[in-house]
């Protein structure tokens, strides 16, 4: 995990003596993070180690942060109220990151 569960947490305003749903919190994390490299097409240990950091950017964490917060707030495919997608929000922090030079697909890179 890339994001730790006191950040979500603490991103959802949830209190940290509320633990029921934390398993479910982990499981959506993990979800975003898929989502995220999917989205970039690149791996996220790929873009710390290329960074030299040791974590991630904090607008790659940003990313994951909104991602899971929208899966946790929304957990149905359908919306029952129209959504506005806000400007340099999630799709921005992503394309910061977006590999172009290659597909990444599911643990194998097309040549």
């Amino acid at each position: 995990m890339y994001v730790n569960l006191q950040q979500l947490k603490k991103h959802l305003n949830i209190d940290s003596s509320f633990h029921e749903d934390d398993e479910y919190l982990c499981d959506l994390e993990q979800a975003a993070e898929l989502a995220v490299e999917r989205h970039i097409d690149d791996k996220l240990e790929d873009i710390i180690i290329a960074s030299g950091r040791a974590t991630l950017p904090p607008t790659l964490i940003q990313a994951i942060l909104i991602l899971t917060a929208n899966l946790y707030a929304n957990r149905e495919s359908i919306a029952f109220s129209s959504h506005t997608e806000l400007p340099y929000s999630l799709t921005y922090l992503l394309d910061l990151y977006k590999n172009y030079s290659k597909k990444f697909t599911g643990g194998k890179d097309k040549v």
